[in-house]
This record gives C-alpha cells, sequence and structure tokens, in this order.
C-alpha cells in the first residue's frame, strides 16, 4: 500500500490542527519568542517543518499538564531546572484543589439549605439554618453579604444573632420594620438639621439597645463567646479580592443616602456608643 503524500513542510493551519492548537496560539508563540519564525513560502506564509512540529507538540504537552508559557520557555532556554516550574505548578494545583472543594462545599449547602443563604460562610449558615422559611428577609440576607464582604464570615455570624432575635421576637421585628420605614423617608428634601432626625435616632439606639438585651436573655451570648474564641482560626478567611481593610471596603460600598440620612447614622452611632458606656442609662432614653 503506497504511502500518502508526505510534505516538508506544512502551513499553520494543518501545523495547529496535527498538534491540536489554533493558528492563533501559534502566532502568540511566535510574538513571545517561545518558537522561531519558520521558513516562508513563495506566497509568503509560514511553512512549518518536522523540528518546528516537534517544538509544538512538546509546548503543547506541557501546557496541558498546567506548566505556564514562561516556565516552558525557561525550560527550553535551559535558565531553570524543571523542579522549579513543577514545584510552581504543584503549589497552583493545590490552590486550585482548594477553590474546587470550597466550591462544591458552597453548592452542598446551597443544595441542602435551598436559599441565597447557602451560598454565605458555613459559619453564618450554620446559625440560621434552622430558622422557619420566611423568617430571614430578602433585606436580611443582603445585609448579612455587605457585612460578610466588609468583616469576614465572623463579624457576618455576630450580626446573625441579630436576625436570630428579631425571628423570634415579633415585637422586636415590628419595631425594626417601622423603623426601617422611618429611615427611608429621611429623603433630600429634609433637612441635616431638621429636629425629627435627633428624635428617630433616640428610637433606633433604645431598638438596638433592646435588641442586645434580648440577644443576652435568648443564651446566644454563650455562642457569640465561642465564635470570638475562634476569631483568630477565621481572621483570615476572606472571599477574593478581600484584601482591603474594613474602613476601604465601606468606602467603596454606595448607599443612595440623603445629607439628612447621613446626620441621622452618624448621631446613632455616637448615641449607641453613648449608651454603651452608660450601662446604668434606661435603655428608652438613649
Amino acid at each position: 500500500m503506497p504511502l500518502p503524500a508526505i510534505p516538508r513542510r506544512v502551513k499553520i493551519g494543518d501545523a495547529a490542527a496535527f498538534v491540536g492548537t489554533t493558528p492563533r496560539a501559534i502566532r502568540h508563540y511566535h510574538a513571545i519568542g517561545l518558537l522561531a519564525e519558520p521558513e516562508r513560502g513563495s506566497d509568503d506564509r509560514r511553512r512549518y517543518g518536522y523540528d518546528d512540529m516537534i517544538r509544538l507538540l512538546w509546548i503543547r504537552r506541557m501546557a496541558d499538564a498546567g506548566i505556564s508559557l514562561d516556565d516552558i520557555h525557561a525550560a527550553f532556554e535551559g535558565t531553570t531546572g524543571i523542579e522549579q516550574s513543577l514545584a510552581r505548578l504543584e503549589e497552583s494545583l493545590a490552590s486550585k484543589a482548594a477553590a474546587i472543594e470550597a466550591q462544591r462545599a458552597a453548592v452542598n449547602r446551597l443544595s441542602e439549605v435551598g436559599s441565597p443563604l447557602g451560598l454565605l460562610s458555613p459559619l453564618v449558615t450554620g446559625r440560621l439554618r434552622d430558622l422557619p422559611p420566611g423568617a430571614l428577609r430578602t433585606a436580611d440576607l443582603d445585609t448579612l453579604l455587605v457585612t460578610e464582604r466588609i468583616l469576614g464570615p465572623l463579624g457576618a455570624a455576630l450580626q446573625a444573632d441579630r436576625f436570630i432575635v428579631l425571628a423570634t421576637h415579633p415585637e422586636l421585628r415590628a419595631e425594626e420594620d417601622r423603623l426601617a420605614e422611618a429611615e427611608a423617608a429621611l429623603d433630600d428634601a429634609m433637612s441635616p438639621g431638621d429636629p425629627r432626625i435627633e428624635d428617630l435616632a433616640a428610637q433606633r439606639c433604645a431598638h438596638e439597645t433592646a435588641l442586645a438585651a434580648a440577644i443576652e436573655r435568648s443564651g446566644l451570648e454563650e455562642a457569640l463567646n465561642v465564635l470570638l474564641d475562634r476569631q483568630d482560626k477565621h481572621a483570615g478567611e476572606q472571599e477574593d479580592g478581600a484584601g482591603m481593610s474594613a474602613m476601604e471596603a465601606i468606602g467603596k460600598m454606595p448607599y443612595d443616602f440623603s445629607p439628612a440620612r447621613v446626620r441621622y447614622e452618624e448621631r446613632v452611632i455616637e448615641l449607641v456608643h453613648s449608651a454603651g458606656q452608660d450601662g446604668d442609662r434606661d435603655p428608652l432614653t438613649c
């Protein structure tokens, strides 16, 4: 049986098809110096010979193994040992494996919980998953999501106690809803010096004090202390890109607050801080 016609050199499309890559990838190898420019035919198109194909095959095998193009280039040039490249590759693969495992765990939590709560950290999910359906509102989950992004899993887990109390104390939930509606009315039409801001801030302070007392009475404080004991363990648990401080993160999260609402938030912080320093103060007179 006669052999098929055997070319001495092939065009870039044939070279790419044989190696299992694309002409664009081969052109990139030329651009970064990984593959020397081959001879060109009378039509000024690249023509690839046996040695070029061998080089391309090795490049493809190493790339398929996960070795970076920089390390492939260094290996061909003999400027670094393959052991160094493999060590970096092993570290990269371990990191990817950990990321995949974390994704699998998140998918499992989401499936088990059956709501977006499962996408939050295990610390938060574990504290809230036993609440009855509908006890957590969309706004509650949004708040936990933002808190976890700014303060990490521990901060959001601590905040979760607030939503547990709201879900189990109808009178506190009703007051929370009333205050939220009043806060939404602090729009651009209201002056930051409006006396109603002071009155509403005092009401919010009293509500926060009542919430804190309910958390303490509910027995959640012991669980909070357990989480605080684990703070060092979870302090490094951050999402991708969470390399900024809490204050930096807060400065990057937009809120459509009017000047009156900003002044209100500042006054609430002042009152709550003052109430915290005076433990004997009547919680209804922040």
